[in-house]
């Protein structure tokens, strides 16, 4: 069989096992025994061997300790009046702004996403104070609804990023680089979608119409204590980091300890809220590491059969140009992304893409921080756009209107993806300066 037919063989037999209903982790490691069996000629014995030697080998991983401590800090800090102190904090920075309160959800989104690592998590955290108070106020609905579907999906790019630390252990790449990687491209995409919003504002002034900021909050020492929390945490998390202080996992580990210490100072800790945060942590981060360990073994399964270096080799015989391969690359994970999730476009696509992107020559951190922009436009198109369901079930819209709003904001992030192609030193230059 040759490797292009290989790929498409395995890559629709997991298609096939996702959509009977199983769950991710168990599709992954059924497509990767079945490809064994089927396409190796491999006995039950040494697939079960295989398996548990990998699963056992990526459980173990340290990076992956990470993950569970920055999910951690997401529930606890959905869980306190962090939004509402943040959206206090920022209004009265940009009321005088063309746009006004509309880039709260842009630098709120941002902030936010610098201490939760998801997406889903900075939407619905930011997404439920902002939504209500521009509604209240008469700003207008597309331009609310899109900048808050736009702007929390950097919760996946804006480092601490919990995709970002699975690619770094699947890509085997520095984590810390990763991170430092992912900052100016997140901030690069936020001044987007806050020149784009004056612009329009300043056009149509009555899309968001001139409000009262309260005397009290717009005090500069009101300002900073609203906005101290988030600030706080950002410094210690990500300072640590970059200051060689801590790892990555130790870093997580401090983020949770900071955060509720700020939850007990400000008497939000409880017994019920530890409870909840606890457990929805813990439901997530076994869903993630799940699927991490199942990858693994697929990743395993797909080396053992060379479709990766067979594809490499297939794809330098047709003489593609590296900016064609990217563009297809492209293509191909838009497509992905209007039926899967981000960390499930990662896990499956990368043993096969990964090997041929580096042949071509482009950096492993680099495509990293591409493929997020990548995972981050499915997160605004239908139908398993996560952004849009949070955004539909904060504001009751229906979900092709959200869609729609969020159309602008999908085209400026496609814009950013396009000149991290043609300027790679959007991400480069800063790791080569820190890292």
């Amino acid at each position: 069989m040759d490797p292009v037919t290989a790929a498409l063989a395995v890559f629709a037999l997991m298609l096939a096992v996702l959509a009977s209903g199983m769950w991710v982790f168990l599709a992954l490691a059924t497509a990767a025994a079945v490809s064994l069996f089927a396409f190796m000629g491999f006995p039950p014995d040494r697939i079960g061997a295989i398996a548990s030697r990998i699963i056992v080998r990526s459980a173990s991983s340290w990076e992956l300790a990470a993950v569970p401590m920055f999910i951690w800090m997401g529930e606890i800090m959905f869980r306190t009046d962090i939004s509402e102190r943040l959206y206090k904090g920022l209004a009265p920075l940009v009321s005088k702004i063309p746009g006004g309160l509309l880039h709260t959800n842009v630098l709120g989104s941002t902030l936010f996403a610098a201490v939760s690592g998801s997406s889903a998590a900075t939407t619905a955290t930011v997404g439920r104070i902002t939504t209500n108070e521009l509604s209240r106020r008469g700003y207008s609905q597309s331009l609310a609804l899109g900048s808050l579907a736009g702007a929390g999906s950097l919760g996946l790019l804006i480092p601490p990023s919990i995709v970002l630390i699975i690619y770094g252990v699947l890509a085997e790449v520095s984590i810390a680089k990763l991170f430092i990687a992912g900052i100016m491209p997140g901030l690069m995409i936020a001044a987007f979608y806050a020149f784009y919003l004056a612009v329009r504002c300043y056009v149509s002034p009555e899309l968001a119409p001139k409000g009262e900021i309260d005397a009290e909050d717009a005090r500069a020492g009101a300002i900073f204590r609203n906005l101290a929390p988030v600030l706080g945490l950002i410094a210690v998390v990500l300072g640590s980091i970059y200051t060689g202080w801590a790892t990555p996992s130790e870093a997580a580990a401090i983020g949770v300890f900071a955060a509720l210490m700020f939850a007990g100072l400000s008497g939000q800790l409880s017994r019920t809220m530890l409870r909840h945060s606890m457990t929805n942590a813990l439901k997530t981060s076994c869903m993630v590491c799940s699927i991490l360990m199942c990858a693994a073994f697929l990743s395993s399964a797909i080396g053992y059969m060379h479709i990766p270096r067979n594809i490499a080799l297939a794809i330098d015989a047709l003489g593609l140009s590296p900016l064609v391969l990217i563009a297809l690359l492209a293509v191909f994970y838009i497509i992905l992304g209007f039926f899967l999730d981000g960390i499930s476009i990662i896990v499956m696509s990368l043993p096969i893409t990964l090997p041929v992107v580096v042949a071509a020559g482009f950096d492993p951190i680099w495509f990293g921080i591409f493929l997020v922009i990548m995972i981050e436009l499915g997160l605004m198109t239908p139908p398993v756009g996560f952004n849009l369901f949070v955004i539909q079930s904060i504001s009751g819209e229906p979900i092709h209107r959200v869609a729609a709003y969020a159309t602008p904001f999908f085209l400026l992030m496609c814009l950013a993806g396009l000149l991290m192609v043609f300027f790679p030193a959007i991400a480069l230059w800063l790791p080569s300066v820190l890292g």
